[in-house]
């Protein structure tokens, strides 16, 4: 059996039970590869004489790119011939600077047939942290949008330099890489284990560390991800989702390509949820799946106007709040399934189409990952850290730390690969999030999740975000506040700290309340992950602001 028979047969096997969770869990394999290149082995052969639509991009002002298969191959061979010739080689790393546009994808299949380290980047990155990723992610070659070129010019004058959509002074333009022959001969063989993708994680307290993937960790680690959201053949999969972050990799790129389905982008300069719910409307998106984020703005929508023609929704990024998903379900008659993978791994708990969904749950373990919970003396139980069992290994999980490789080495030695991140099992096996294992606290002894409160603030009117930290206390120790975003119409004054006030009092146990809420905004990181270690800062600090309010302030509570 060849690789590509083998990564089919695994593939085909999910696509065949994808109404058989129970079957999937139990007889599902990964395929053993040796020798293994998803994009020749697999994007290349599937695109042969394919008219089919790969790539679907529509502008906010009505201008569409729509790309098959075929042409998608051809046009990334040409570009591979074209790197060749510049000087790009296997195992060199190549930073990929781009927002949704074609050559993104053209880029991203080049690199791959050439065996050489894509290092996708978002486009916020400051000049600091793009010589943090050239040092520290050994970049030898840059594609990057014109109009960051500015960022790069006090750096190593020896890097490849290509820029698209526009020119720049010592940087070559895109178009010149289609000159190349639309056919592709690779110059070597590609291990399934060879390096090719390194993410720079959006770390929340530290500098980001270096995730390494092979040509099967993300690209045939991503059938579990498939599984999870329910492609099939044929869909139009949006993911929204910026380049440079791991999700762009799991839902715009893998996932949907592994099914066959069709890749489709809504660009527009400012993100509106009204324009975006219009273009899933009038382009048919069958398959959806966007952040937490973005769901509690399209919830502000009234999403009964919107006639969707929408099969599958799912979730992930953080954990979705019950609140979001039971309007969207009102509005659509659709279950927005949640899930949950990270950075380092593919889609390892999941709700997958057609089973029981708990309310707050992010589902069971998906079919190739066994997953328990760990104690803090690293025996199993019902509540603790989720952590992968490495016996066997799952495909899907990262090959380690390219800066710190003997994280993953310990992570053998004990047989376990540790998330850091908490959750509960119930007695049907579904995982509920707890938080951060560094998020989460204790108020008078009791374990507080900063999770639960936050999806239990949601469900008031007037709140679009929160984040829960503990707060110093001289009697309990610490108590919960909340850091609160108000939606339109609510001003952040002294009656809508009542209101939210009183709204928990009716509705939480004493020991878990909110005793000190602040109005204001959520600082994040680039990737809009909430930067808690900054709010436990400020909150420790006990600094009052103008738009804070205590419990003990309102009398008529009492």
């Amino acid at each position: 059996m060849t690789a590509r028979e083998a990564f089919l047969q695994a593939r085909d096997f999910l696509v065949e039970r994808r109404d058989d969770y129970a079957g999937a869990r139990r007889d599902f394999r990964w395929p053993v590869l040796d020798d293994f290149n998803w994009a020749l082995d697999h994007f290349d052969a599937y695109a042969r004489g394919n008219a089919r639509p790969a790539l679907w991009i529509v502008e906010e002002g009505g201008t569409e790119t729509k790309v098959s298969f075929q042409d998608l191959s051809t046009r990334s061979n040409q570009v591979a011939n074209a790197l060749r010739a510049l000087g790009v080689r296997r195992g060199e790393g190549v930073l990929i600077m781009l927002d949704n546009v074609l050559p993104l994808w053209e880029v991203m299949l080049a690199c791959m047939k050439l065996g050489a380290i894509l290092v996708p980047s978002t486009l916020l990155l400051s000049q600091a942290d793009l010589l943090d990723r050239i040092e520290r992610g050994g970049i030898r070659h840059l594609v990057v949008d014109a109009a960051q070129t500015g960022k790069f010019e006090t750096m190593d004058p020896s890097l490849t330099r290509i820029c698209v959509g526009g020119e720049a002074p010592g940087w070559r333009g895109m178009a010149s890489l289609y000159e190349g022959s639309p056919s592709y001969e690779p110059d070597a063989v590609t291990r399934a284990t060879d390096p090719m993708l390194l993410y720079f994680t959006s770390g929340t307290t530290a500098k980001p560390k270096l995730v390494l993937h092979t040509h099967q960790s993300y690209p045939v680690g991503h059938l579990s991800t498939m599984y999870w959201v329910g492609l099939r053949e044929g869909d139009v999969h949006y993911n929204i989702s910026s380049p440079g972050w791991a999700k762009h990799a799991w839902s715009s790129f893998f996932a949907p390509w592994n099914a066959g389905a069709c890749i489709f982008v809504y660009r527009a300069a400012r993100f509106s949820a009204a324009a975006t719910l219009q273009a899933i409307v009038d382009k048919g998106v069958t398959t959806l799946c966007a952040p937490p984020t973005v769901w509690r703005l399209f919830i502000q929508e009234d999403l009964a106007a919107y006639p969707v023609k929408l099969r599958e929704l799912v979730g992930a990024g953080e954990p979705l709040n019950p609140e979001v998903i039971s309007q969207v379900q009102k509005a659509w008659g659709l279950t927005i399934r949640d899930g949950y993978g990270q950075t380092e791994t593919t889609a390892q708990v999941g709700n997958p189409p057609g089973q029981p969904v708990k309310a707050g749950s992010m589902g069971r373990s998906l079919p190739g990952y066994e997953v328990v919970l760990l104690d803090a003396d690293g025996r199993e139980a019902q509540e603790g850290e989720i952590s992968l069992k490495l016996n066997p290994r799952p495909l899907g999980l990262m090959a380690g730390y390219k800066d710190d490789p003997s994280k993953m080495a310990k992570a053998e030695a004990e047989g376990f690969y540790r998330t850091g991140d908490v959750a509960t099992r119930d007695e049907d096996g579904y995982l509920f999030f707890v938080g951060r294992a560094d998020d989460v606290f204790k108020s008078s002894d009791y374990r507080i999740s900063p999770f639960e409160l936050e999806s239990f603030l949601i469900e008031h009117e007037s709140v679009a975000e929160a984040a829960v930290v503990p707060s110093p206390d001289p009697l309990k120790l610490t108590v919960p506040k909340a850091y609160v975003i108000l939606r339109a119409g609510w001003e952040p004054n002294r009656e809508t700290a009542l209101a939210l006030f009183r709204f928990i009092r009716e509705r939480l146990s004493p020991y878990k309340r909110i005793r000190i809420l602040e109005f204001g905004d959520l600082p994040k990181t680039i990737s809009g992950k909430i930067r808690r270690v900054e709010l436990r800062k400020r909150a420790a600090e006990q600094t009052q602001s103008p738009t804070e309010f205590r419990e003990e302030q309102f009398p008529e509570l009492k």
